[in-house]
Formats: C-alpha cells, sequence, structure tokens
C-alpha cells in the first residue's frame, strides 16, 4: 500500500506529547511519556505492540473517550483535549468512527437498521440513512444479508456490519482496536482486505491497532507502542 502524499495537509489526528499515568496507592505508573503522532487523511496506520503496553489507552485517548494526563488531542486542527463530555461526544459522533474486537451490534435490530442507527442520531433523515447504509453494506459484500439480525450471522458477517456503522457517518478519523482479532485467519483476511479498501476509498485517516504483523505490513505505515513511547517500524 503506497502512503498517500501528504503535501499542505492538515492531520486528521493529532497527538502532541500526550502522558497518560495512573496512582498506585504512593506509586505513580507511566504509561505514556511525551509521546506524539500525526495521521493524515487517506492514511492508514497500524499500532503494534505487546499486551498490556497501552493501545487501547492511546485508542481512547485519540477517540476522546479518555482524557490524557498531559499533551493535547487535535482532531482536524482542533484542539479537543480540554472539551466538555457534550462537545467531545459531538465530536465523536459526526468525526470520529470506532471499531472494535467485538462487535457491538444491536441483537434486536437487523443488518441494516444497526447501520442507519448512528445516521439517525447525526439527523439524517430516514431515507438518506438507508441509502447510505445501503451502499456500505452492498460494498462489503452483505446486501443478501442486510435484513438479517446479528444472531443470523457469521462473525465475519457481523464484522463488516460493524465496520460500515464505524463508516456510515463519513468520518475524519476511523480508529479500530483489534477489528479482526475475533476470527479464524482466513476470514480475518478477507475481511481486512475488504476493510483497507473501503477506508481508501472513503479517504479517512485511520490507526489501527493488531497483534497481526502480516496484516499491519499491508498498512502505510506501522508504529510500535514499547516503553510508553512510539517507533516506526521500517520494512
Amino acid at each position: 500500500m503506497s502512503n498517500p502524499a501528504r503535501g499542505g495537509a492538515t492531520p486528521a489526528l493529532q497527538l502532541d506529547a500526550i502522558a497518560r499515568s495512573y496512582s498506585q496507592g504512593p506509586r505513580k505508573i507511566d504509561i505514556f511519556k511525551d509521546l506524539s503522532l500525526d495521521v493524515y487523511p487517506g492514511e492508514v496506520v497500524a499500532l503494534v505492540g505487546h499486551s498490556g503496553t497501552g493501545k487501547s489507552s492511546l485508542l481512547h485517548i485519540a477517540g476522546l473517550l479518555e482524557k490524557p494526563t498531559g499533551g493535547d488531542v487535535y482532531i482536524a486542527g482542533e484542539n479537543c483535549t480540554r472539551l466538555d463530555d457534550d462537545a467531545a461526544t459531538r465530536v465523536r459522533r459526526l468525526g470520529i468512527g470506532f471499531v472494535y474486537q467485538f462487535h457491538h451490534l444491536l441483537p434486536e435490530f437487523n443488518a441494516i437498521e444497526n447501520v442507519i442507527m448512528p445516521l439517525l442520531l447525526a439527523g439524517k433523515s430516514r431515507e438518506e440513512a438507508h441509502v447510505r447504509a445501503s451502499e456500505l453494506l452492498n460494498k462489503l459484500g452483505l446486501t443478501s444479508r442486510i435484513s438479517h439480525r446479528p444472531a443470523e450471522l457469521s462473525g465475519g458477517e457481523q464484522q463488516r456490519v460493524a465496520i460500515a456503522r464505524a463508516l456510515a457517518n463519513q468520518p475524519l478519523l476511523l480508529l479500530a482496536d483489534e477489528p479482526t482479532g475475533n476470527l479464524d485467519p482466513e476470514t480475518a483476511g478477507r475481511v481486512h482486505a475488504e476493510f483497507l479498501s473501503l477506508i481508501q476509498e472513503e479517504g479517512l485517516a485511520a490507526l489501527i491497532a493488531t497483534h497481526n504483523l502480516d496484516l499491519a505490513h499491508q498498512m502505510h505505515r506501522v508504529v510500535q507502542l514499547q516503553g510508553g513511547q512510539l517507533a516506526e517500524i521500517t520494512r
């Protein structure tokens, strides 16, 4: 995957000197220290690292779900670090998409209804929401499965629906935490390929945490989280 030209583009995500620490009795435990990362529109960055290094915490900070102890988080050039809860929720709803290892689909709704839901919450009409949801599910090969509920779908199909839901509102930034980690290797490879293709087509910036180095090296860049710092892995 060739890296897109950045030119003078503003990063979709900028983590600037991020610090995160926890107190454990009298002890202070540093998770990150002075950690910085830029992810540009059209760029897919893999985040790798051993379990317990803080990949999920870093994604939560990038997604405004958790506040850093120090440093700043910029989304499309706007400093979002000190937004109140309502303002942060608005940025997440319209500007950030999330995909997790477990799909977290609503079991009482079918595939297309799960994708329509965030569109309605963002103020789209039901007709607009239906068109957009259908388009995404079709691109992910789920045309014949849109009326099926999650329990009637395979693991790979459920995760495709979760991906469509995350992309529904055309976010600037996509954050994914082990999006294929709960799938068998063959299904994971297929879903990953479809996932990357759709990200590229939508022109998003994406930061994707994964333990799978083979999948990671299919992305534009690979950064490793170790000792509270990020280091780029060259191929």
